[in-house]
């Protein structure tokens, strides 16, 4: 029976110190037990000499400082994992929300895990077919890859994320796939959102869904993302199976990260964040991946919100250094009514070589990926000429590229968030988009690939 304490000395907002502690240990998880027999949790921050801070995982309303008594568990924060879970829905603290029973737990597991050792990593280089062009032809995602969404604000990363989610096979094999949906500060129109649309495809039976709200706390947002890389490291690790784990929105988990150090009055590094960001940040990143020996593999889609559109701000740096590339929304293509606005020059996914080519994707991938990305660059800058010289200023050749960027924004990239297309139809309308420039243009596709492609759809 863990040691009671009666020596609360303090409660400042979510802050709580306990005096006269015996072999309490940092992140030690503890039980405070309120006159009326409610019990709540907190968490060990700090331990100086007999003294421990503790974080309160709710608020501290009730909390008498002569009646209350404080536990400690002797263990960090675990999650009860069980492939049960699949087809459920938890809170941020993996309580199940969706009126249903209970898990029995198989076994019980620290959620802070630990970051894949890189010896034991096995190189990523099977084709995920997410069923959106802009991705699939252009960036591909490979299994085992973490590959993050930089958004901004009021732009639909929430609709992209949930098509993902949705769409997301691995093709030509009946391996268990499942995916594991992690959202933290998120609205409850929000959180309706994603299970609603889960459930209306049939999606959820697949799906872990843990869900942390905008008003519940700060601590409890830290601990969500943990939650679902523990349950996805079982699933993919012990079950077998491919996971994809989508965390939204990350801004919201580092925001959170940067109240808990001010409560606790750590030295703040840029923009008030902690000076561990990019350390607190890689250590849940590196949980992704795929381990040698192991059948299962867990593929990560972190999205953030960039605050002021800004690529240079602290957790999309940070994420960008740790990661393989990146899928940027842009808000010129999003106000063009252009769905998913996903920006396909500045994105990039630094494993797509090795996830496409005959018996991944299509022998004709890679030419046809590395000739629409050069088009688009010259039919952009084609327009952005049209607009400081006039239409009459370009070139016969200059003219047909403008309109192949224009055709590639509205039939390649727009195509909405309910269409969910093959590799094949991806790659076809990427050859019905060439099609549109002379073939002597096409200088990076191999003449056989013209041969057997051009111009035929």
């Amino acid at each position: 029976m863990p040691k009671e304490y009666r020596t609360i000395q303090e409660v400042a907002g979510p802050l709580m110190l306990v005096q006269g502690v015996d072999h309490v240990t940092y992140d030690e998880i503890g039980e405070i037990e309120l006159a009326n027999g409610e019990i709540r949790r907190c968490k060990v921050l700090e331990v100086d000499g007999t003294n421990a801070l503790v974080q309160l995982y709710e608020n501290a309303a009730g909390i008498n400082l002569s009646n209350s008594k404080v536990r400690f568990l002797g263990r960090t924060m675990e999650l009860g994992v069980s492939s049960d879970m699949l087809g459920r829905v938890f809170d941020g603290l993996g309580r199940p929300i969706d009126k249903g029973p209970e898990i029995l737990p198989e076994e019980r597991r620290d959620i802070n895990g630990l970051p894949m050792n890189p010896v034991a990593r096995d190189y990523p280089n099977e084709f995920i077919q997410t069923g959106i062009s802009a991705i699939d032809g252009l960036n591909t995602l490979v299994r085992g890859q973490k590959l993050p969404i930089f958004s901004a604000s009021g732009l639909p990363h929430a609709q992209l994320g949930a098509q993902i989610a949705r769409q997301a096979k691995v093709r030509g094999t009946t391996e268990p796939f499942a995916v594991v949906f992690a959202a933290m500060g998120i609205t409850f129109e929000e959180a309706n959102f994603f299970t609603q649309s889960f459930k209306e495809t049939g999606a959820i039976d697949r799906t872990i869904l843990f869900i942390n709200l905008a008003n519940d706390p700060a601590v409890e947002r830290i601990a969500t993302p943990r939650m679902a890389l523990t349950a996805a490291e079982y699933l993919a690790f012990e079950q077998d199976m491919h996971v994809l784990v989508i965390l939204t929105d990350i801004t919201n988990y580092a925001d959170s990260l940067r109240e808990v150090s001010a409560a606790r009055k750590e030295v703040p590094g840029r923009r008030g964040y902690p000076g561990y960001l990019y350390t607190d940040l890689a250590t849940m990143y590196e949980r992704a991946g795929r381990q040698k020996g192991k059948k299962g593999s867990i593929t990560l889609i972190p999205i953030l919100t960039m605050p002021e559109d800004d690529k240079t701000h602290p957790i999309p740096d940070l994420t960008g250094y740790i990661t393989e590339g990146q899928i940027i929304l842009s808000r010129d293509l999003y106000r063009k009514g252009v769905q998913p606005p996903i920006d396909v020059l500045p994105s990039l996914s630094r494993l797509k070589d090795k996830g496409i080519g005959e018996g991944k994707t299509r022998a004709d991938h890679s030419n046809t990926m590395n000739q629409l990305f050069a088009a688009y660059a010259r039919g952009k800058e084609a327009k952005e000429l049209m607009v400081i010289l006039g239409e009459a200023a370009l070139s016969d050749i200059d003219l047909i590229y403008a309109k192949f960027a224009d055709a590639f924004e509205e039939q390649y990239v727009n195509q909405g968030y309910q269409t969910d297309r093959s590799i094949e139809e991806t790659l076809d309308i990427g050859w019905k988009l060439l099609s549109i420039l002379p073939r002597s243009e096409l200088k990076r596709i191999d003449d056989k690939y013209l041969d057997m492609y051009y111009g035929r759809s």
